[in-house]
C-alpha cells in the first residue's frame, strides 16, 4: 500500500477512532483546527507504519546455544 492511501490504512490500524475522526479522514479538513487534527493523525500513522514495517530480529536459537559457555 502506498502513502497516498494512508487514511484508509490508518482507519484499519487504529482502533477506537471517534466518528468525527473518521469523518475528517473521509472528507478532509474545513478549518485550520481540523487540519491540525488531521496532521496529528498523519503523524500517528507514520509512527504506526514504522512499527508495522520493522522487521523483527531472528531469534531462533536452541537451548544448547544458550547454555554454551561463551569462553569456549
Amino acid at each position: 500500500m502506498n502513502d497516498l492511501n494512508w487514511k484508509d490504512q490508518y482507519k484499519k490500524w487504529k482502533t477506537g477512532l471517534k466518528p468525527f475522526q473518521i469523518q475528517l479522514l473521509d472528507e478532509g479538513a474545513n478549518s485550520l483546527s481540523q487540519s491540525w487534527l488531521l496532521n496529528a493523525m498523519w503523524c500517528d500513522w507514520t509512527e504506526l507504519k514504522k512499527i508495522k514495517e520493522t522487521e523483527l530480529p531472528d531469534v531462533k536459537t536452541t537451548s544448547k546455544e544458550w547454555a554454551k559457555d561463551p569462553w569456549e
